[in-house]
Order: structure tokens, then C-alpha cells, then sequence
């Protein structure tokens, strides 16, 4: 039987994991990214939540709950079995605590019977043992007014909930997934490699063979195509005369990756629902913090979005609003600032088959439920939705390329 030869544009975490699935089963894999290294993106700046679905609280129907899931349970067995490596010391080890705002475009009541609802749904899912922690007896505790005090004394914060989440580390897990991908033979990279478009190629054999058009040149035949790529993904779509989605949105986003010069028990806190922030403490020396109004460097509803130009000069600007902004919210931060040791800035583009003001209860942002992988034939076009639903997602496509 012919070996298929698979190219796969982007070397985020969705188009690693699909490519190392594929290398294990005898697939002869291509990947191309404009970048010099793989998981140099998205995937390497960002919190690195496992979801399980209670973000979404302004998308009552569950529907965005039940998608992200699968990709959230199954998360640590999936990345474990991709790199080898365990990310038990690398993930947070508390549960994250959920402030409502003043602002959010949800009540705390109404967040409160969501989480209630997202926690009977991860009951019930028959791998709720699977996760980082077992959660097959998921609960939500609201906060006390004295509990919610030691987290916060802003009157802009009306309530708090202890969830049962937790966020991985994503540079260091960026490196694990590096590591694998360059010790699989399996499988040819071309960095440094724009993918331009991709275009069918035409040979004895078939019709239905593709190339891939790139900015150091064109390369195929392929057998499939799996378009992985972040905010160049719809113009090779289109370029195709595929369907574009209803709406969608790039945005160009930065936040703080932070180590301290002494271990701090800061909680990971999530401020929600709307433009508000968070932090991550992974190991206690190890921070991400995010300002979503200072963090938001671009946005763009193009089907090619242009590169933003950052002025590197306001960067010390940015730092310092971001902290201002959450140490409003949470004193705690002025202890993370006060044991700087390294800092870096640091971002990139987030797509979403949705849009508008996170401020505004209607707008399609409020929900992912609507990502996962289209197809014309062997050319696949995957909207990944988020992080953590990469490794799953990269699984259920390569069943489809090549049942293991």
C-alpha cells in the first residue's frame, strides 16, 4: 500500500500534534511555517487554559461547554503521549478563582447557575477522571464575603467562585512539542516558509494531488493538505473557492510572561465576563497576566489580516498600564511586581469564527461551539477554537487521514 504524503500548513500546536498523530502511523508528513521554529506563535504566547467549558458563561445553551470538552479532558493523557513528557509540574495546582466584575455582561447569579450547569455536564462525561485533576465529582463553590476579601478589596469585584481549572505552562510545553517534532523522521519541515496557496496538481496518478505554493517555492505532490495555519488559514481557504464563515475576527493580542525571584502563592484568578484579565501562577515563580483593553494591540475583520506595527518603545507603557490596570483589582499583583526577575511581553494573533465587543452580552465572541474541521475532498481546513482542544482535535483528523 502507497504511503500518503500529507503537508500541513502551521506549526502551532494543532499542526504539531496532528503531524506527530500522522508521523506514528507510518504517514509521511510535511509541515511549513513562516516562523523559524515550531511553536513560536500563538501557541507559545498565551495562558494555556484546559478549558472545561466555564468561560463561556455568557453562552447559556452550553453549547460552547460541550464543544471544548472532549479536547479539555483528554488534554494531559494526549500531550503526555505526543512529547513524552509529563506536565504535571508545569501545570497550575490550585483551582482557578472566577471574579464576576461590576461590568460583566453576566449576573453572578446567572454565572452561578452556569457554572452549576457546566459542573452536572462534566459529571456526567464518561472521562471526567482524565482530567489534570479528577473532576468526576466537579463542584463550584461560591465565595464567602470574607474568602472573596482575601482575593480582592475592589467594590468593582460582586462575587467569586473557586473552579476547578487548570492552565499549563505554554512555553515550556511549546519546547516538549519542539523536541518531538524535530525527533520524528517521519516528518520534513520547511521554516522560514510563508505558505502563499495551494493549488491542485495534476499527475499520472490523480487529479486530486495538491501542491503548496510558499515564499521559497512550491512543493507536492501531497495526498492531503491540512490547513492549520492562525490568521493566514481563510485566504488559502478562499483562495480554493471554499465558503468563508458568516463572520469571524483577528485579533492581535500580547500579555505579561512573568518570573519572580521568589516563590509567591498568588491564586490564578479569571476576571470575567468581558474586556478584563487574568492571572496564571504556574509554580509559583512563573506568571501570565493580561490586561485585555492594553493587551489588544490589533484587530482586524480582513480575510488576510496586515501584521500590526508594534512601536517597541511603548512596551515599557503597556507593562506598566497592565499592572496598574490589575493591581486596581487584585493588590495581590503589587507582590509579583515587587519580585521581578525576567519579564517579556509578548503575544500573537487570535482567530475566532465570531465577532464583536466582549463588552456587549450579544456579541458571537461569547461562544466557540462553532469550531472543528471543514473538508473539500483530502484538502482539510481546521479551526482549532482553542488551545487546549489542539491535541484532540489533531487526534479525531488523523483517525479520519489514517484510522490507527
Amino acid at each position: 500500500m502507497t504511503t500518503p504524503r500529507v503537508a500541513i500548513l502551521g506549526a502551532g500546536i494543532m499542526g504539531v500534534s496532528t503531524a506527530l498523530f500522522l508521523a506514528r502511523r507510518n504517514v509521511h508528513v510535511t509541515i511549513f511555517d513562516q516562523q523559524a521554529e515550531a511553536m513560536r506563535a500563538a501557541s507559545r504566547w498565551n495562558e494555556g487554559k484546559i478549558h472545561l467549558g466555564f468561560l463561556y458563561n455568557a453562552n447559556s445553551t452550553l453549547s460552547s461547554a460541550r464543544q471544548v470538552l472532549p479536547g479539555g479532558l483528554g488534554f494531559q493523557a494526549l500531550v503526555e503521549e505526543l512529547t513524552g513528557t509529563s506536565i504535571r509540574d508545569h501545570t497550575t495546582s490550585s483551582d482557578d478563582i472566577y471574579l464576576c466584575h461590576r461590568d460583566s455582561v453576566v449576573s453572578p447569579d446567572g454565572m452561578e447557575k452556569y457554572f452549576y450547569d457546566v459542573s452536572r455536564l462534566i459529571r456526567e462525561h464518561p472521562d471526567a477522571a482524565r482530567y489534570c485533576v479528577d473532576v468526576s465529582d466537579c463542584q463550584v463553590r461560591r465565595l464567602a464575603r470574607q474568602a472573596l476579601a482575601q482575593v480582592t478589596d475592589s467594590g468593582e469585584i460582586v462575587a467569586g467562585f473557586k473552579i476547578p481549572e487548570r492552565s499549563v505552562a505554554t512555553q515550556w510545553l511549546a519546547d516538549q512539542f519542539a523536541a518531538a517534532l524535530k525527533a520524528e523522521q517521519r516528518i520534513e519541515t520547511h521554516f522560514n516558509s510563508r505558505v502563499t496557496g495551494v493549488s491542485h496538481r495534476q499527475s499520472a496518478k490523480s487529479s486530486r494531488q495538491w501542491q503548496v505554493n510558499s515564499s521559497v517555492g512550491d512543493f507536492g505532490p501531497y495526498d492531503y493538505v491540512v490547513n492549520a495555519l492562525w490568521e493566514g488559514r481563510l485566504h488559502i481557504d478562499h483562495g480554493l473557492g471554499l465558503p468563508l464563515p458568516e463572520r469571524w475576527s483577528h485579533r492581535y493580542r500580547q500579555s505579561l510572561f512573568v518570573r519572580t525571584s521568589t516563590p509567591l502563592s498568588h491564586p490564578s484568578v479569571v476576571i470575567a465576563t468581558g474586556p478584563f484579565g487574568d492571572i496564571k501562577n504556574y509554580n509559583g515563580r512563573d506568571f501570565y497576566l493580561s490586561w485585555y483593553p492594553t493587551g489588544l494591540r490589533s484587530e482586524s475583520h480582513e480575510i488576510l489580516p496586515e501584521a500590526p506595527v508594534l512601536d517597541k518603545s511603548d512596551t515599557d507603557k503597556v507593562i506598566t498600564e497592565m499592572f496598574d490596570s490589575l493591581e486596581v483589582l487584585l493588590p495581590e499583583v503589587t507582590s509579583i511586581r515587587d519580585n521581578l526577575e525576567q519579564i517579556e511581553l509578548a503575544g500573537g494573533w487570535v482567530y475566532a469564527a465570531a465577532d464583536g465587543s466582549l463588552a456587549d452580552p450579544a456579541a458571537t465572541l461569547h461562544s466557540r461551539s462553532g469550531f472543528g474541521v471543514s473538508s473539500s475532498g483530502t484538502y482539510f481546513s481546521v479551526d482549532t477554537g482553542k488551545y487546549s482542544t489542539g491535541p484532540w482535535l489533531a487526534r479525531c483528523l488523523a483517525d479520519q487521514i489514517k484510522p490507527g
